[in-house]
């Protein structure tokens, strides 16, 4: 079946956007869980997305919250031990809405620069901390309340946001991405929950190790995605 021969070619599972608690504090999942979660699932990498909002940053310090933020990955990267690839990501929201965008491609450092731009709005970070190594992502565009980003303003569409407890109309964000077919589209389970395990997967030729090569990987737009025993061609 053509199908066998897609998923033996794309044979690595990666779940590109997952929180963890108590970073995220939407998530019940603690971080070792999540670890233990995917590998027992398959998954060949994870990429620890946490909401990075000012209201949970704890701290009026860029470097204090840079560090809370970060103690998620860093904890999941030692747990993981090589078992998984674990790489850095993030899910920012600005002040001006409640759009969440998820950035990948990287550097810790990078956090503590994020920071300084939740008052500036997603066109101001954009031009000020887009380079040629991270990508940008609208996540979930169609969720209620949520407002479509200028697309001038952003790399990709998450296009299939499969969280069961949100509605955020696939179909319609399916559609929108066809129409900005200049644009990368993305897919993730938003794992909060263990209810949500194995729900959902990116497939690749290869396992990215850190957060430049899912990056570059990203921008490749060489992946399939699964819905269960489905294909989805993106």
């Amino acid at each position: 079946m053509i199908k066998n021969e897609i998923l033996n070619e794309y044979k690595h599972k990666l779940e590109i956007h997952s929180h963890t608690s108590p970073v995220s504090i939407c998530s019940e999942t603690k971080v070792k869980d999540l670890v233990d979660y995917f590998i027992e699932d398959g998954y060949s990498a994870i990429a620890i997305t946490n909401h990075f909002i000012k209201e949970y940053t704890y701290s009026e310090s860029p470097s204090e919250s840079a560090e809370y933020f970060l103690s998620a990955y860093r904890e999941a990267k030692k747990y993981a031990a090589g078992r998984i690839s674990v790489c850095l990501g993030m899910e920012i929201r600005f002040t001006e809405n409640i759009n969440d965008y998820l950035v990948y491609g990287i550097s810790e450092g990078d956090v503590e620069k994020a920071f300084y731009y939740f008052d500036k709005g997603i066109e101001t970070f954009y031009r000020k901390f887009k380079n040629e190594r991270n990508v940008i992502i609208q996540a979930h565009p169609f969720r209620n309340g949520i407002e479509l980003a200028d697309t001038r303003f952003i790399d990709g569409i998450e296009a299939f946001n499969f969280h069961p407890d949100h509605n955020s109309r696939v179909s319609h964000a399916a559609v929108y991405a066809v129409k900005n077919s200049d644009k990368i589209i993305t897919g993730g389970i938003d794992f909060h929950s263990p209810h949500q395990r194995n729900e959902f997967a990116m497939r690749t030729k290869f396992v990215p190790q850190d957060s430049y090569e899912l990056s570059e990987l990203l921008k490749s737009r060489d992946f399939v995605f699964t819905v269960g025993d489905s294909l989805i061609l993106p």
